[in-house]
């Protein structure tokens, strides 16, 4: 089970901040802008931590974090105020795919190493198109497999934590080297798992 699935059962814990949201009068197109722009923070923060100093990583763990949890929210304040629509769920997807590009690329850029960077990314992309694809194809939209959106943002967010305080290479490679080691493994075998769930289904 992923992360992802949980979702229906954290809404209690969503109340207070949907009501926030609509007392000021943020709409959900607006949380998931804000969303986005959390991801670029912790992006710039995540390349900081590793060209500068490592604290900047504590705050694009932060980042990360508040990102995902705004992801929530914008679906939930839709809900609420009864405006849920295709357009808007297009327009979150896409801002959720550039922010788990540019989360990516800022902990790639922060070490230089790009290669890695760019199968995490291939295998991140991967993974949510392979969901969204099944239901293109007629199948419920598919959450499945070893790793969600969810899932990548708690371990990114925990990672980065951790690379505040542990400090040096182990393997030839830093704690943000591996991170992205495991986020092109998990996420490319994730998209498979998807991509054969999908297969099997259509049969």
């Amino acid at each position: 089970m992923t992360l992802d699935q949980l979702r229906p059962y954290v809404s209690r814990f969503l109340d207070p901040f949907v009501d926030g949201f609509d007392r000021i009068g943020m709409t959900p197109d607006g949380v998931s802008v804000l969303a986005f722009a959390m991801a670029v923070l912790a992006a710039v923060a995540f390349v900081l931590g590793g060209r500068a100093d490592p604290i900047w990583y504590l705050v694009g763990a932060v980042l990360v974090f508040v990102n995902g949890w705004l992801d929530v929210v914008d679906g939930a304040l839709a809900r609420e105020q009864d405006v849920a629509s295709a357009a808007g769920d297009l327009l979150d997807h896409v801002l959720d795919r550039y922010a788990d590009i540019v989360i990516i690329g800022g902990l790639a850029a922060g070490i230089g190493d790009y290669l890695l960077g760019f199968l995490a990314v291939t295998g991140v992309v991967m993974t949510s198109y392979l969901g969204t694809q099944a239901q293109a194809v007629g199948l419920d939209r598919v959450y499945g497999g070893l790793v969600g959106r969810a899932d990548r943002l708690a371990i990114i967010g925990i990672v980065g934590a951790l690379a505040y305080p542990i400090e040096g290479t182990y393997g030839g490679l830093t704690l943000v080297g591996w991170l992205l080691v495991f986020l092109a493994v998990v996420g490319h075998v994730t998209a498979l798992q998807r991509f054969f769930y999908s297969w099997a289904a259509l049969e």
